[in-house]
């Protein structure tokens, strides 16, 4: 694990709003990132609201836990979509109950790899739901009636769908369509343009100060 403190102001120099899968490959969670650490980030989430940020944590407790106390700040902005993976019945069901009391104001389920039928779950508060088969070498086969199951009762729960592949040993052959759609579902991204240069210069200074005291940190850990 890394922390790359010089790296957080980055998104206060982008002027064009993107979509951003904050630590895609990590765990903003991870038990060896301090609290503070995840605050930071957070506090320049909120000022780069041009932006439309994603977090995906498997460490779904200590999410809860901050949203609710250090985070609150962070919980209600509309352009921070806080998700949690739901890859089967056992770890990841649960976690969907602790992102529901986190209070955060759009939340997301990420059921990807999918490797179960994971039945009938509890969606009231979700807002998005991200489903896909497990790929590469030894992936395990994605049967279409989990996926069904899963599109079923995102309508009736008024839960945006997306489809993101089949998966297998050859994605790219298996593509994304179900039952001859293809399901790209979103929830409402915010409408909101960068500040002037003038004024992300002050923003970009002021979150440079808020990671300085924070020193790039390398060790061994496992997710």
């Amino acid at each position: 694990m890394r922390l790359i403190p010089e790296k957080l102001a980055d998104p206060l120099k982008w002027k064009t709003p993107k979509m951003i899968f904050v630590n895609s490959m990590s765990d903003l969670f991870h038990e060896g990132v301090p609290d503070e650490y995840i605050e930071t980030v957070s506090r320049i989430m909120v000022q780069a609201n041009w932006h439309t940020f994603q977090i995906l944590t498997k460490r779904s407790l200590r999410m809860r836990d901050l949203l609710k106390t250090k985070l609150r700040f962070a919980s209600k902005q509309s352009h921070i979509w806080w998700g949690v993976s739901v890859e089967d019945r056992q770890y990841g069901v649960p976690r969907i109950a602790h992102l529901s009391q986190s209070g955060a104001k759009v939340k997301f389920l990420s059921v990807e790899p999918l490797i179960e039928d994971i039945g009938i779950v509890e969606l009231k508060n979700i807002d998005w739901m991200i489903v896909g088969g497990e790929s590469g070498p030894g992936a395990r086969p994605l049967e279409a009636s989990w996926v069904r199951s899963l599109r079923r009762q995102c309508r009736v729960s008024g839960v945006k769908f997306f489809f993101k592949q089949w998966g297998g040993v050859r994605k790219h052959l298996t593509g994304r369509t179900l039952d001859g759609k293809v399901y790209s579902e979103f929830p409402e991204r915010p409408t909101q343009l960068a500040p002037d240069s003038s004024q992300r210069l002050t923003l970009i200074s002021a979150a440079k100060q808020l990671s300085s005291s924070f020193i790039p940190v390398s060790a061994l850990a496992g997710d």
